[in-house]
């Protein structure tokens, strides 16, 4: 179900909003043995990008594989479709896998988005695969304040409308925002973002994710 990638600002609007009607908001996950992060790392002088797809053991969190793939930016920087910008790469990564995943965390938005298709929700319905917007900051909405406790959240509005949940993943630390991508019930996503973050504020398949791409960037702009 790939689109082009040759967009104008318009078409890119355009697909996003044709796509954003056919996000599921339900589970549809079967057993999910192996969970990935993916994430894109840029040189802003170069205009390379590097993408990184890593699989997880969803019981352990051990890592089990690694794919890394590497982009020039072909769609400007616009605020709400960064989608457009990250999944050319990212996809270039994922096909690479030999082991697909069941689940994968995005480091961005998912219906928590002005259009209600984020990166996780365009990643997902473009491979139908179960996915989760695991994001750092508020893009859009009026975001409640949950209790100081791990596993504490607080519904993330837009005009009415719960479009995420702002989640505490660790005492006493800065929360994170969980929106449903693909494939999945909110609270679903929310008890895996909580299983997949044992320690830290981020989920592991982030944090690897992350990890991945920076070194691979660094690794690629040494030489």
């Amino acid at each position: 179900m790939i689109h082009s990638w040759d967009l104008d600002e318009s078409e890119a609007l355009r697909i996003q909003k044709h796509l954003a009607s056919k996000v599921i908001n339900k589970d549809q996950l079967d057993a999910v043995r192996y969970v990935a992060g993916v994430d894109v790392a840029y040189d802003e002088k170069s205009g390379k990008l590097v993408a990184a797809a890593v699989v997880m053991d969803a019981g352990s969190l051990d890592v089990v594989e690694t794919a890394i793939a590497e982009d020039i930016a072909r769609f400007p920087y616009i605020p709400g479709l960064f989608s457009f910008r990250e999944i050319p790469p990212l996809a270039k990564a994922l096909k690479k896998l030999t082991i697909a995943p069941d689940l994968i965390v995005c480091d961005g938005q998912g219906i928590a988005h002005p259009r209600r298709f984020g990166i996780a929700s365009h990643l997902g319905v473009l491979f139908d695969v179960p996915t989760i917007g695991c994001a750092k900051t508020r893009l859009t909405g009026e975001a409640g304040q949950p209790g100081t406790r791990r596993g504490s959240h607080a519904p993330l509005t837009d005009h009415g409308e719960v479009i995420g949940n702002v989640l505490r993943t660790q005492d006493n630390v800065k929360p994170i925002y969980v929106s449903i991508g693909h494939r999945i019930y909110l609270s679903t996503a929310c008890d895996w973002i909580l299983k997949l973050s044992p320690h830290y504020r981020l989920p592991e398949t982030t944090r690897k994710a992350d990890q991945t791409v920076r070194r691979a960037l660094k690794d690629r702009l040494s030489f």
